[in-house]
């Protein structure tokens, strides 16, 4: 949002953090040889009891965060220095089983005080094992995630020709095995099933009452402003080659959009631009602004930002947004659609961090872990409520960024497009009219040029459009 410029099975018992990541190293071994606006630029799981062991190699956890954590997660400190332990253990462990486990696998969560027991779940039974000795609960489930994601993605094309009024949000919940569509009558859900060509025994209906919208009222605190007009918040800082910048929401800019800094000082211009259907941005900036690793603190002094491993579901977070400072709460879905009076943007992490006007295009960070931009959402932080925020590494992608980090490990640099997703291929010349495959859709070429990393057609409306 904008401010105006004015203003399952029971629990195996938990194992050590040491254990457990040398489990997964082996593990991975093993594998190896087989809209808010906002301003300011910024596993392995222990038992409940025990407290946080972090790696020599790990920086001891941000104060202001552990505070944060504390307030909005009923935690003591050392409870949150446990939990972001456990959790950074989790998503090792996670990625080893995504990779070791291929289409069989289901998704995972996280739960717990301090996130004390990872759940993985598969379709095969005979992976059971496979996931027990990685140090995580096995759960077999009859719906892998290609199977939810082909519902998700059959929705999804539904809501880019006509937004569905009264269907505000649709998502995979990995903890269930299934397709949540929240909406204000089952009858407008309905209208959309038939419109997608899913059947009811495919999704699960929920009744809301909450209409999401973009915390862009163009209103901000330590901020950017857009054309001296209205105001956002920077997401991470990036690098493109040597360009300088940062990342934030699509629906804080336009392409050719320039801003100024907090400081009311030329800062740069909009260079890339997304919104609806996803929703971000990057902003290019002279030489009087220097990217930094760091996530504005708010008076409890700046976060590191050292990689963008993302969280797993249940996963703990943390936002901060000009309007209202820190914020914390834990992730609920991946892969999530939601729809704006603009209209649908998918691809959003939901979460249960409260926003207000103002804090949009801000950063969210799990540790020191960035996870995503702050995109729209529904409550307040006075009664609480339900925020949305996009992914930085599709972003990343998508423009061919960098991640400014402190080198502390995880993806910095954007992830290449993975293979097999169609005819569409990095190097190749497009002339207007050709048409490619990509993730099941046909898209038509409308500008001719050369495919590079994060140009594709699901991410790149201005070379691409949708047949």
């Amino acid at each position: 949002m904008a401010v105006p410029a004015s203003s399952g099975p029971l629990p195996t018992p938990p194992r050590s953090a040491s254990v457990r990541r040398r489990t997964v190293a082996a593990a991975a071994a093993t594998l190896a040889t087989a809209g808010l606006v906002l301003a300011g630029l910024s596993g392995s799981a222990q038992a409940e009891g025990e407290t946080a062991r972090p790696s020599a190699a790990a920086p001891a956890p941000d104060p202001g965060l552990l505070k944060a954590m504390s307030r909005d997660l009923g935690l003591t400190t050392e409870q949150a220095k446990t939990r972001l332990a456990n959790e950074a253990d989790a998503a090792d462990t996670v990625d080893a089983l995504r990779r070791a486990l291929g289409d069989s696998y289901a998704g995972a969560h996280v739960s717990g005080k301090t996130s004390a027991r990872l759940t993985v779940a598969t379709t095969d039974e005979r992976e059971r094992a496979r996931i027990t000795e990685a140090g995580a609960t096995a759960r077999v489930v009859g719906r892998d995630l290609g199977d939810l994601d082909r519902v998700l993605k059959a929705l999804d094309r539904a809501a880019a020709k006509s937004a569905p009024e009264g269907v505000r949000v649709w998502y995979a919940d990995v903890e269930r095995n299934a397709v949540v569509v929240e909406t204000a009558t089952n009858a407008a859900a309905r209208k959309l099933l038939g419109r997608a060509g899913v059947g009811g025994d495919e999704v699960t209906l929920r009744h809301t009452d909450a209409e999401p919208r973009t915390l862009a009222d163009l209103r901000g605190g330590d901020a950017y402003y857009m054309n001296g007009s209205g105001r956002c918040s920077i997401g991470f800082s990036v690098k493109r080659g040597t360009q300088g910048g940062f990342v934030t929401a699509g629906h804080c800019g336009t392409v050719g959009t320039s801003t100024s800094g907090y400081n009311q000082q030329a800062q740069g211009t909009f260079q890339g631009s997304t919104f609806p259907g996803r929703d971000h941005a990057w902003v290019a900036t002279n030489s009087n602004w220097t990217p930094r690793p760091t996530v504005n603190g708010y008076g409890r002094g700046d976060v590191t930002v050292a990689g963008s491993t993302q969280a797993p579901v249940g996963g703990s977070v943390c936002r901060s947004g000009s309007t209202t400072g820190w914020h914390c709460g834990v992730v609920e879905q991946h892969n999530t659609s939601v729809t704006y009076p603009q209209g649908t943007v998918s691809g959003v992490t939901r979460t249960t961090v409260c926003a207000e006007p103002g804090d949009s295009g801000g950063s969210f960070i799990s540790g020191d872990q960035a996870q995503g931009m702050t995109s729209g959402g529904s409550g307040n932080c006075s009664s609480g409520g339900t925020t949305f925020f996009y992914p930085v590494n599709p972003a990343l992608q998508a423009y061919g960024l960098t991640l400014v980090t402190n080198g502390g490990g995880g993806p910095t640099d954007p992830p290449t497009d993975p293979p097999e997703q169609g005819t569409w291929a990095v190097g190749t010349q497009y002339a207007v009219g050709d048409q490619v495959t990509y993730n099941g859709a046909t898209y038509r070429c409308v500008q001719a040029h050369t495919a590079q990393p994060g140009w594709n057609p699901e991410d790149a409306p201005s070379l691409w459009s949708r047949v």
